[in-house]
C-alpha cells in the first residue's frame, strides 16, 4: 500500500506505519457514541461556590502560591481569526457595494468602536490616500473591509486572533495576547513574582509572537511588578492525521503524494505533556476582557486554584497510604467514599472486590493528572457540556462532551443532553505531577475512541478527515475531574468581530 516515498514521509513527521494503518482503521469502524448516565449539574458533579468555600478556597490558593510552585498558563493560540471575518469576506465578494446584511450594517456603524480603528484608518491612507471616513462616505465599504483583512493592509484575514488589538484603553491598544500575559500576573504569580505564560502557536506566525513579546514585555513587567517567562510551541507534525478517500484508503493528492491535516485541538495534549509545572491554567485565546472586568475572572480562576490544590493535597495522602499498604479496611472505605462523592468516578462493582482488590482499584483511580473545570450556567452558547458518562473500563465519570460524541437518535441521550444546565467555557487548571513531583506521561490518559470524522475536499475530490479526541474532551477522558460553577461573566469570547462591540469589550 506504501511506496518508499511514503515510509519517508511518515519518517520525517515522527510517525510509525502502525500509526497510519490505526487512523485508517478509524474511518473505516468510526468512533462510538459515549453512553450517558447523567447530565452533570449542581451536587451532581457541579460545585457551587458559596461565601465560606471560596474564602476556603482563595486561601488555598494564595498559600500555594506563596509555596513558589511551578504555576503556567497555557493558551492555544494557533488558530487563524478567519473565521472571525467570514461575514466580511463574503461582503467582499458580494455582488453589491453598501451594507446591507444586519452584520454589515452593524461592523460599518459602530466601526470607530473597534480597538483596531486607528490601526485601520492608518491602513486606508496608506493604501488609499484617504481616511475611513472618506472612503465610506464615496460609497467604498470593500476598500475599507480590504484594508482590514488584506496582506497589504492589516492582513486580519489572516492573523491569529492573539495578534489583533482588542481593546482600547486611555494610553494603549491591547491585542488578545497581551490581555492574557496582564490576567496571568493576576492570579498566577507565586512568591517570587515569577508568571509563566505558554502560547501554542502556527510556525508561521511565531516569529509576529515573539517579536509582539518583545516589544511589550518590559511595560508589562513594569506594570505589574513581576518575571514573566514566556514560551511558545508549535503542534508536531506527528500529531498531524492521515486524511482518507472515501473507501478509506490513503487519500493521494494530484502528484501522488499523501495528504496529512492538522489533527485539530486535541493534538496539543503533546504540547502540554511538554510543559514542566505543578499546575497548568487552560483557557482560550479570545476569552479575554479589559481590565475593569477582570476582577470576577481572577477571583474566580483562584478559587478553582484552590479547589484543585485542596483535591489534590487529599488524593496525594491517600497514594501515599495505598503505596505504603498502612491502611484499614475503614481507611478503604473512606477513600471510596471520597473517589464516589467528591470526584464523581462510581463503579457499581465496587462493593464486590475485597480489601486487596479494592486498594488496587483505588490507587488506580487517585494516581491520575486532575482537573477543574470552570462550568458557566447553559444560556444557549455553542459548545460542549458537563456529564457523568460511561468509560470503557464500565465505571462512570465526569466528562466533557460535545455534541458529536452523543447519539441523537437516541431519545434518552438527546433529553439528557437538551436538558443539560451548563456549558463548558474551557477553564482548566490542572494538576499534572503525582505527589512525588513526577510528571505523568498525559497521552496516557487519553481515550483515543472519542475522536471525529469530518468531511472535507480538495482539489476537487471528497476527502475524510480525522480529528483527534479533543484536549478537554477526549485527550483528558482518563483524568480525575471536578466541575465549579463559575459566573457567566467570566465568559466572554470572541466568534465574530462584531463580538468586539459586545460592552464586555468597550
Amino acid at each position: 500500500m506504501y511506496s518508499q516515498e511514503d515510509l519517508k514521509t511518515f519518517a520525517s513527521r515522527g510517525v510509525s506505519e502502525e500509526k497510519i494503518n490505526e487512523q485508517l482503521a478509524c474511518f473505516a469502524t468510526g468512533f462510538p457514541y459515549l453512553k450517558l448516565s447523567a447530565s452533570a449539574s449542581i451536587g451532581n458533579g457541579i460545585l457551587a461556590i458559596d461565601k465560606d468555600l471560596s474564602e476556603k478556597y482563595l486561601t488555598a490558593w494564595n498559600e500555594y502560591l506563596a509555596d513558589n510552585h511551578r504555576i503556567v498558563k497555557f493558551v492555544p493560540a494557533s488558530g487563524a481569526a478567519s473565521r472571525m471575518f467570514k461575514n466580511l469576506f463574503e461582503f467582499i465578494e458580494a455582488e453589491y457595494d453598501t451594507p446591507t446584511t444586519d452584520f454589515e450594517k452593524k461592523f460599518f456603524d459602530n466601526i470607530d468602536r473597534f480597538a483596531f480603528y486607528d490601526a485601520l484608518n492608518d491602513a486606508c491612507i496608506v493604501l488609499y490616500g484617504k481616511t475611513i471616513d472618506d472612503l465610506t462616505e464615496e460609497g467604498n465599504y470593500k476598500e475599507v473591509v480590504a484594508a482590514l483583512l488584506g496582506e497589504d493592509g492589516l492582513n486580519y484575514g489572516a492573523l491569529p486572533k492573539g495578534l489583533l488589538q482588542f481593546h482600547t484603553y486611555n494610553d494603549q491598544v491591547r491585542t488578545a495576547m497581551e490581555e492574557h500575559l496582564a490576567e496571568g500576573a493576576l492570579y498566577a504569580g507565586n512568591a517570587a513574582r515569577d508568571v509563566n505564560v505558554h502560547f501554542t502557536v502556527s510556525h508561521d506566525h511565531l516569529p509576529l509572537f515573539k517579536d509582539l513579546v518583545e516589544q511589550v514585555l518590559p511595560e508589562y513587567e513594569n506594570d505589574y511588578n513581576v518575571h514573566y517567562h514566556i514560551s511558545f510551541s508549535e503542534q508536531k507534525p506527528s500529531t498531524d492525521t492521515i486524511a482518507a478517500d472515501m473507501e478509506n484508503r490513503p487519500f493521494r493528492d494530484s502528484d501522488g503524494s499523501l495528504l496529512f491535516r492538522p489533527g485539530g485541538h486535541g493534538a496539543l495534549i503533546e504540547n502540554l505533556n511538554d510543559i514542566e509545572a505543578d499546575v497548568i491554567f487552560v483557557k482560550n485565546i479570545d476569552n479575554v476582557v479589559p481590565d475593569r472586568l477582570k476582577e470576577e475572572t481572577v477571583l474566580y480562576k483562584k478559587i478553582i486554584g484552590g479547589v484543585l490544590v485542596t483535591l489534590k493535597k487529599q488524593i496525594d495522602g491517600y497514594v501515599a497510604q495505598l503505596k505504603s499498604g498502612n491502611y484499614t479496611a475503614e481507611d478503604l472505605q473512606a477513600m471510596a467514599s471520597f473517589l464516589e462523592n467528591s470526584l464523581y468516578n462510581r463503579n457499581e462493582a465496587i462493593s464486590s472486590l475485597d480489601n486487596e482488590q479494592l486498594a488496587a482499584y483505588l490507587l488506580k483511580k487517585f494516581d491520575r493528572p486532575l482537573r477543574v473545570c470552570g462550568m458557566v450556567k447553559n444560556v444557549g452558547e455553542p459548545g460542549g457540556g458537563p456529564f457523568l458518562a460511561y468509560n470503557q473500563d464500565s465505571t462512570v465519570s465526569l466528562q466533557i462532551l460535545e455534541s458529536s460524541q452523543i447519539d441523537m437518535n437516541n431519545a434518552e441521550a438527546k433529553a439528557l443532553f437538551e436538558k443539560g444546565t451548563h456549558f463548558n467555557p474551557v477553564d482548566l487548571v490542572c494538576a499534572v505531577c503525582d505527589g512525588e513531583g513526577k510528571k505523568y506521561n498525559l497521552p496516557s490518559f487519553v481515550d483515543k475512541n472519542t475522536g471525529f470524522i469530518s468531511y472535507k475536499s480538495k482539489s476537487g475530490k471528497e476527502l475524510k478527515a480525522l480529528e483527534l479526541p479533543g484536549l478537554w474532551n477526549g485527550a483528558m477522558s482518563d483524568w480525575n475531574t471536578l466541575f465549579v460553577e463559575v459566573p457567566i461573566e467570566t465568559f466572554n469570547p470572541v466568534k465574530t468581530v462584531n463580538d468586539l462591540l459586545r460592552e464586555q469589550h468597550q
